[in-house]
Parts: C-alpha cells; sequence; structure tokens
C-alpha cells in the first residue's frame, strides 16, 4: 500500500511515517528538512501549496494522511493570511492534486480547536462548531472541503479531530509549544511552573502513540469512511493537576507561578469519545501519568 502523509518533520508526521513504514511504500511530504535520520530517507521537502511540485509524488497513493498545517493559535491571531495560505489553500491544493492523481482515500487529521467554547462537556462529533481563532476556522474549512471533495468527486475521507497531542517530538523551545511541553522543561531546569489564569481550566491530554493508533484504524477498518472522529481519552485533566503530578513525578522541589489567562483561552475541555469506541474500537492506552514519567526521563 502507497501512504503519503504530510507534515512528515512535525510531532504527529513524524510518528505516522515511521508507523507505516514497517508494511508499506511511505512518502513523507514536509517544507522543513526531516531531524530524524531513521526516517528521513523516507521524507521529501515539499509545500502542500506548491501545486506543480505535488502530482508525481502522490500519484496513484492508495492513502494520504494530512496532518502538515500552520498548528499556533497565537500565530493565525497575528498572521491570518498566512494561516489561510497553509490550511485552507494548502488542504485544497492537495485535494486536488490526489483526485488528479488517482488517490482512491484522503485522511484529514483537524484539531478540537474547530469547536470552540464548549456549550456542553464532554464534546461529542455533532457539538456546534464556533471556532474562537483564525487557526480554528482554518482546521473547519479544511474539514468542510475534505467533505464537499468526497461528495463531488466520490473521494473516501475520513476525518480526525485530535485534542490536545503531547510527545517526546514536541519542541519545548518553540513559543508555541503545548502546556505539557513547556511544563516538562521547566522542571527538568528546576524552572518554576508558570498557570495562565486560575489552573481550573481542563483540557484532554492524549498521547501521540493513541491518535497514531486512531489512524491507523482509521485506514484498516471501513466503518471509518465518510466518518469525524474526535481523539482522545475522554479524561479532562486541569492545569493546576497537570502542574501537580508534574512536580510530583520530577522529585522535585519546583514551585508554582500565576499570569494572567490567555485572552480567548477555552475554559473546559474534554472529548467523548465514544463514536471512535463503537466504529473503530479504539480506546486510549497511554495513561497520563506513564505519558509524562516517559517525557521527563527523555533527553
Amino acid at each position: 500500500m502507497k501512504i503519503v502523509i504530510t507534515g512528515s518533520s512535525g510531532q504527529l508526521g513524524s510518528y505516522l511515517v515511521e508507523h507505516f513504514s514497517g508494511d508499506n511504500e511511505v512518502v513523507g511530504l514536509d517544507i522543513r528538512e526531516c531531524p530524524y535520520p531513521e526516517i528521513a530517507p523516507l521524507t521529501t521537502m515539499a509545500d502542500v501549496v506548491d501545486h506543480a511540485a505535488l502530482g508525481e509524488l502522490i500519484r496513484g497513493a492508495d492513502w494520504v494522511i494530512h496532518a502538515a498545517a500552520q498548528v499556533s493559535v497565537e500565530r493565525s491571531v497575528t498572521d491570518p493570511l498566512y494561516d489561510a495560505r497553509n490550511n485552507v489553500l494548502g488542504t485544497v491544493n492537495l485535494l486536488w492534486n490526489a483526485f488528479k492523481y488517482d488517490v482512491q482515500k484522503f485522511m484529514y487529521i483537524s484539531s478540537a480547536a474547530v469547536f470552540g467554547n464548549p456549550v456542553r462537556v464532554p464534546i461529542d462529533e455533532n457539538h456546534p462548531t464556533d471556532p474562537m481563532s483564525p487557526y480554528g476556522a482554518s482546521k473547519l474549512c479544511g474539514e468542510k472541503y475534505v467533505r464537499s471533495f468526497s461528495i463531488a468527486y466520490g473521494m473516501s475521507s475520513v476525518i480526525i479531530r485530535p485534542f490536545n497531542i503531547y510527545s517526546p517530538r514536541a519542541d519545548p523551545d518553540s513559543p508555541y509549544s503545548g502546556v505539557i511541553t513547556r511544563f516538562i522543561q521547566r522542571a527538568k531546569n528546576g524552572e518554576p511552573l508558570v498557570i495562565e489564569g486560575d489552573g481550573s481550566q481542563t483540557r484532554d491530554f492524549v498521547h501521540v502513540s493513541d491518535v497514531v493508533r486512531m489512524v491507523d484504524m482509521g485506514i484498516k477498518k471501513s466503518a471509518s469512511i465518510g466518518g469525524t472522529f474526535n481523539c482522545g481519552t475522554g479524561i479532562g485533566s486541569s492545569i493546576s493537576e497537570l502542574a501537580d503530578r508534574i512536580i510530583s513525578l520530577s522529585g522535585g522541589d519546583v514551585p508554582v507561578e500565576y499570569a494572567p489567562p490567555r485572552m480567548g483561552d477555552i475554559r473546559y475541555s474534554r472529548a467523548d469519545i465514544g463514536l471512535a469506541e463503537r466504529l473503530l474500537g479504539y480506546f486510549p492506552k497511554k495513561d497520563l501519568s506513564e505519558g509524562l514519567k516517559e517525557l521527563l526521563s527523555s533527553e
């Protein structure tokens, strides 16, 4: 099976290339050079917005997994045109090339940001979508284009909406890194963990290995076709609880500091994963404490 994976140098995409490379012909695409030597030979530098570059790379693929994106909510607010170029035009360009070059099936990695501020928790797939940022809007727009291509061109598609992904490959030096990555790095350095707001806000933290498992199920199980699936754990953890766990697991005397809340920050977030459980047989395997221990012990 030929599988094309965009965003192959990123946190999720690199693990997907690694996972599928054993028994498949894998082609990874990214605008950045791959930093992981074990999968670098399987990747090619290409921009999903570059129409001319994509055709031969994806020709005849059984699946395209579109994980490439501009992922920073903050950057989407300060530069919405850049966000739209990558997340909207890039998705449309990839879809159009997929249709022209005989791709059979298309999987789109979306985001829980499409929901905006929840009106109910846990959040199921039918929850209203009302994004609070250009990033959320661009990911939702991508979903709509994927579905429209399914209707207009008969392309089989699957949409997966991860909640808060974390992994050892998240970049601690990035200003856009997630709260787990920031807390782990500061705990290792003996620096205060900075909580923005009062710490009672909740997030559904899902380890990248569980996201990879859902992607694998989405490809292998016919029940996935035409579906949209939340990918999380179904457990909401507060930021204060997260800080306490990391301090306890690190065994250090790490202080906690508080900062003003971020503008537009979602208060409570937790995935309803019942649909993925029923149709895909998905359930999360990686406990948060186990995942945090791995991050604390990694270099």
